[in-house]
């Protein structure tokens, strides 16, 4: 993977880094110089990323975080405040999938599970994130960029899947608040809209309403983490200084069908 984008000496967290698009995306940043914060709850998959991103000589650490819980939450920033004193770009990419259940017999722990990490998740990281990145000096006249991973989901229902589906259409709105609120203090705050993306994340999905997806796709097949990644990168960048408060789909062209 390798990209034009000029992060250098810039601190970059991305959650759910261990694996699939936040895993892609921690790489990135730091083949463009970012020295970068790779957060995962599962500690062991973030330490093996930020290992191959050093043996790459590039620049990272390694933090477990549940952005589910605020405190946390708390106790990442104040290790990037220790580490790296400001915090430039986040990446808030950690997210659960389900399998499909019916809206007559959901689960109420699987809807309070969702909302917990996909959208509880986003919006403490951004609390967090935002409080520290509105202290400090602006670098290039932008004091922060923060990209949060919504879905397709977040724009078309996910069938059997209601609590993903409200879970991703708040991002939504999270973001553009954000945005808003932000924006003059030299914040600038976006989305990533994934379609179907070959990750562990879609593993309990039926393999026929896969292939179904794919063939439906203008592509005809399922996007990579690379390809989404590169979108969430980008959004982070210079060259998009121009560009908040934006929902930014990066499915193939799968919403057209």
């Amino acid at each position: 993977m390798t990209m034009a984008t000029n992060f250098d000496q810039r601190v970059a967290l991305v959650t759910g880094a261990g694996s699939g698009i936040g895993r892609a995306a921690a790489k990135l940043f730091a083949a463009g110089g970012a020295r970068v914060i790779v957060a995962d709850i599962n500690l062991s998959a973030a330490e093996e990323v930020a290992a191959k991103i050093v043996a790459d000589d590039g620049q990272a650490i390694a933090a477990r975080v549940d952005v589910a819980d605020e405190a946390s939450v708390e106790a990442l920033m104040a290790i990037i405040v220790k580490e790296y004193g400001r915090l430039d770009i986040a990446f808030n990419n950690a997210g659960i999938s389900d399998e499909q259940h019916s809206w007559i017999d959901f689960p109420t722990d699987k809807w309070q599970q969702m909302i917990d990490v996909n959208l509880n998740g986003v919006f403490l990281c951004m609390k967090h994130e935002l409080k520290l990145m509105v202290s400090q000096e602006p670098l290039q006249d932008l004091r922060g960029q923060i990209v949060n991973t919504s879905s397709g989901a977040g724009l078309t229902p996910a069938p059997g899947q209601p609590h993903y589906t409200a879970a991703k259409h708040a991002v939504l709105g999270l973001t553009r608040s954000a945005a808003q609120e932000f924006g003059h203090k030299g914040i600038r705050v976006n989305s990533v809209l994934p379609g179907l993306t070959q990750t562990s994340m879609i593993s309990n999905q039926p393999q026929a309403m896969l292939d179904h997806l794919a063939k439906a796709s203008p592509t005809g097949k399922l996007g990579s983490a690379e390809d989404v990644a590169k979108i969430a990168v980008w959004l982070c960048s210079i060259d998009a200084q121009w560009v908040n408060g934006q929902a930014i789909v990066a499915d193939g062209g799968g919403l057209m069908h």
